[in-house]
């Protein structure tokens, strides 16, 4: 079973991404967010594209490879996801925190 946590996390990855694109590329669609669950991580895919992984504890990382975690980009946890900007491109802590 799924986390409901990754659902939430992927609809604000996904209107953050497209706040971004329709105030900045008026005439682009607005990537879809996918989640796809794997044996250690899940994938977070903006568009075509990898983006994050989550481990099994919650931690977001940025990604190395497709599905390689990169462990020096830690953007938090699924508990922590409204302390940050998923609008640009790497996510940065939010302005006011």
């Amino acid at each position: 079973m799924t986390d409901p946590r990754l659902e939430t996390f992927r609809q604000l990855v996904e209107e953050q991404q497209a706040r971004r694109v329709r105030t900045e590329y008026q005439h682009v669609k607005p990537p879809a967010v996918t989640v796809k669950p794997g044996k250690r991580w899940t994938k977070v895919d903006v568009g075509d594209s990898g983006k994050y992984v989550v481990d099994t504890d919650g931690t977001i990382y940025g990604i190395k490879a497709y599905g390689v975690p990169h462990f020096s980009h830690r953007f938090g946890t699924l508990g922590t996801i409204n302390e940050w900007d998923w609008s640009g491109y790497a996510a940065v802590p939010a302005k006011g925190r």
